[in-house]
């Protein structure tokens, strides 16, 4: 068995940089064509994603020093500027582009607060449940708080209109619920009814995400209208084979497939590397996602090990929505592929992911007796004060 305890974790950072590499590849070959006819350089793509993934490795290296403990702390302010932040978009300040509104913008820059959301609320269930350990069972403070806090994720997510971060967070929190060990029956009881609710408001509302609800089941039926992305993925992996056409030989690409170098980079992985590739991608997920359930297993706080969970179980969620909406086993939902597809917000907030991975995984080192000492001690003051308080 490979040690994580008491250093760095070498092969978590080595599938992030596989991943990653691979990912500024892919990026530029999905989008060669779409930039040459918009005009705007063939490397226009391949500039951005470079620097995105070098700042995102800077992130992440940062990141790896600062002591988890701090998000202990750090984590009401958190939720709270990611709830506010999910409300500035409904004002002024919102950036609206191909009918949503999910970017604040000042200036030249721009920000989604979907992505921070994930990060925001990830260290906020983790913080929660480790300060409130002996009342997870309980239904008003161990389960219908957080809970509440999951639907209101969802609904401004939802609202953007942004249903598959909106899922993607509400779901998170809900698999973290589970793991801090909530009833299960009240989780159930609660994910039945989330479930209708989130159903009749989009039923109520109507629009694309309807559609997408019911297209995917025959996406051929409207192979020219609302399943046209989906019939054009499955015909690039379709054409891959076994093999795949060769890197950058993709037709799909050549602006038959809309956005190739986003949600829809996978197929796109598949049409040039074949099944092999696909697999291998998949394999190299399935060690991240293991690593981080590794690293949360062995930690030594509660929080830490809610925290690794809450990452490991974000990236999981990520990855089977983006293939099962490519393979067309879910509906379209617009997930991205983590360290892969295109997006400057998300990378940042992967890498930060992945560095606060890095530091939980260094940090469960074996303790000196000294050490031991007095983290007991301030566990108890921090304990007596949770207390009085």
């Amino acid at each position: 068995m490979i040690k994580v305890r008491g250093k760095t974790d070498a092969l978590l950072i080595l599938i992030v940089v596989v991943l990653s590499t691979f990912g500024v590849v892919m990026v530029f070959s999905a989008s060669y064509y779409s930039t040459l006819a918009a005009d705007i350089g063939p490397y226009f793509y391949l500039q951005r994603a470079l620097q995105w993934t070098l700042g995102g490795f800077g992130v992440m290296a940062f990141v790896s020093i600062i002591p988890h403990r701090v998000y202990y702390k750090m984590a009401p302010i958190l939720v709270g500027l990611s709830l506010i932040l999910l409300a500035v978009l409904f004002t002024p300040l919102g950036y609206e582009a191909n009918n949503a509104t999910r970017w604040i913008q000042i200036g030249e820059v721009t920000f989604m607060p979907g992505e921070f959301a994930k990060f925001a609320a990830i260290v906020g269930v983790a913080w929660y449940y480790s300060k409130y350990a002996d009342q997870t069972k309980t239904v008003l403070r161990g389960f219908l708080g957080v809970f509440v806090l999951a639907g209101v994720y969802f609904l401004l997510i939802y609202k953007q209109p942004n249903l598959s971060t909106a899922l993607i967070v509400a779901l998170t929190i809900v698999a973290m619920m589970f793991i801090a060990g909530v009833n299960f029956g009240l989780i159930a009881a609660g994910l039945a009814a989330g479930a209708a609710l989130a159903y009749r408001m989009i039923q109520t509302a109507g629009g694309f995400h309807q559609s997408r609800m019911t297209i995917f089941l025959d996406p051929f039926a409207d192979a020219q209208g609302e399943g046209y992305q989906t019939v054009q993925g499955l015909l690039a992996l379709g054409s891959g084979g076994l093999t795949g056409v060769g890197l950058g030989n993709s037709v799909q690409k050549a602006l038959w497939l809309p956005y190739a170098q986003n949600d829809f980079i996978f197929a796109i992985i598949g049409e040039e590397t074949g099944f092999i590739g696909c697999l291998l991608v998949i394999i190299a997920f399935v060690i991240l996602i293991w690593r981080c359930m590794l690293i949360a297993m062995r930690s030594r706080d509660r929080f830490a090990m809610l925290l690794g969970s809450g990452v490991a179980i974000l990236f999981a969620l990520q990855v089977v929505m983006n293939i099962g909406v490519v393979t067309n086993v879910l509906p379209p939902t617009g997930v991205i592929l983590p360290f892969i597809s295109y997006g400057g917000n998300a990378i940042i907030v992967f890498m930060l992911l992945i560095g606060i991975m890095l530091n939980i995984a260094r940090s469960d080192g074996p303790e000196t007796a000294a050490q031991e000492r007095k983290r007991t001690k301030r566990e108890s003051r921090r304990q007596k004060r949770e207390e009085a308080s």
